[in-house]
């Protein structure tokens, strides 16, 4: 590969790179396993990389790489990579934006959609991510109103666990 290209890629990573966090961070439980995701991400980006055409944003690319790169490795070794418990990312908010109320109920939220299946998580992912229906679908190779079906389905599924 050209040092153009890989100058281009290496500056696009630096800058989204949260994304990748967010995503391992969503389907692991340990630093390491959060190391490991990471890093088998950014491979998976970097081979891909040179097809990247440029018809999406770069981020709404990277999404979708990474989103498939963990659920995949999930599917193939549940005893390596595990769904996170969202108290972690409970406990990076600071305790002060939040009352004891809100907090019990992002725990309670976040406990529900610990239930959802992976693609289910996904899609709640980049709605929580303030996604808008186009940028989900495009993201998940899916259809808007697929996408939207899907959502819907997803908020009655968490309702319904919120409240039996």
């Amino acid at each position: 590969m050209d040092k153009e290209l890989e100058h281009s890629f290496v500056s696009e990573l630096e800058r989204n790179q949260n994304i990748v966090h967010k995503v391992c961070r969503l389907y692991t439980s340990s630093p390491d396993e959060h190391n490991d995701l990471f890093q088998e991400i950014t491979i998976q980006l970097w081979k891909a990389y040179p097809k990247f055409r440029g018809e999406a944003k770069f981020s709404t690319w990277m999404y979708r790489v990474a989103l498939n790169t963990a659920i995949t490795l999930y599917r193939k070794s549940k005893t390596t990579i595990r769904t996170q418990g969202y108290e972690n990312v409970l406990s990076n908010l600071k305790a002060s934006e939040y009352n004891d109320e809100e907090e019990q109920q992002l725990k309670l939220m976040y406990d529900a959609i610990k239930q959802l299946s992976d693609v289910e998580k996904a899609l709640i992912f980049l709605y929580l991510e303030d996604k808008n229906y186009k940028e989900i679908s495009d993201t998940l190779g899916i259809s808007e109103v697929n996408a939207r079906v899907k959502m819907n389905r997803i908020k009655l599924k968490l309702r319904t666990i919120l409240n039996p």
